[in-house]
């Protein structure tokens, strides 16, 4: 009789644990409930490549118009929140050559240090210190390739994207490269065509 009862419990606690919505799920980290309005403040280029921060900004800023989730003005405005970005690195370099030592297929890494910072504490949200986008791209001269400018447009809608998801999703939802692994290496320098 025992083992009866001890058999049916069992099959009621696994009958339990296996219906929808037994499965391990984390608690969603969103926003702080104050924070209402961001702004997305200009954006800083640490690179020598001309104008990278005047096409990023407009790319990050339509991106959080069209997500919708947050009302975006500008920051003397009543921004509760704001998103502040630093181009830190830009590489572009040849991957692969033809016989001829041409280059034809090209790695683009852009890497960004992103804080999104709580206006009324006056304390980051959360930070990324290496977010980085990257693109492989063939040569311009060959069919189905792009240009720099082409590659970079790329970058900055994933980056875009990435930065958007890890404000309106949270924590977790995207990640960063390690910073020391990313700095102290004298592989990752400044490098354009």
């Amino acid at each position: 009789m025992k083992k009866l009862a001890l058999g049916i419990l069992a099959a009621v606690g696994f009958i339990a644990c296996s219906s929808e919505g037994a499965y391990y799920r984390p608690q969603a980290q969103i926003m702080p409930q104050h924070i209402r309005k961001i702004a997305v403040r200009q954006i800083l280029n640490k690179t020598e490549v001309f104008a990278l921060e005047d096409k990023f900004y407009d790319e990050l800023y339509d991106e959080f118009l069209r997500d919708g989730s947050y009302q975006i003005v500008p920051e003397n405005d009543g921004a509760e929140g704001v998103v502040v970005t630093t181009i830190s690195r830009y590489l572009n370099v040849p991957i692969q050559y033809d016989s001829q030592l041409i280059p034809t297929v090209y790695r683009m890494n852009i890497w960004l240090d992103v804080v999104f910072m709580d206006k009324t504490t006056n304390q980051p949200v959360w930070r990324e210190p290496a977010f980085m986008g990257t693109q492989i791209y063939a040569a311009s001269t060959l069919p189905g390739g792009m240009t720099e400018v082409q590659a970079r447009d790329v970058v900055f809608e994933q980056l875009s994207r990435d930065i958007v998801k890890r404000t309106v999703d949270g924590f977790g939802s995207v990640w960063s490269e390690n910073k020391k692994k990313v700095m102290n290496n004298p592989e990752y320098t400044t490098i354009t065509e």
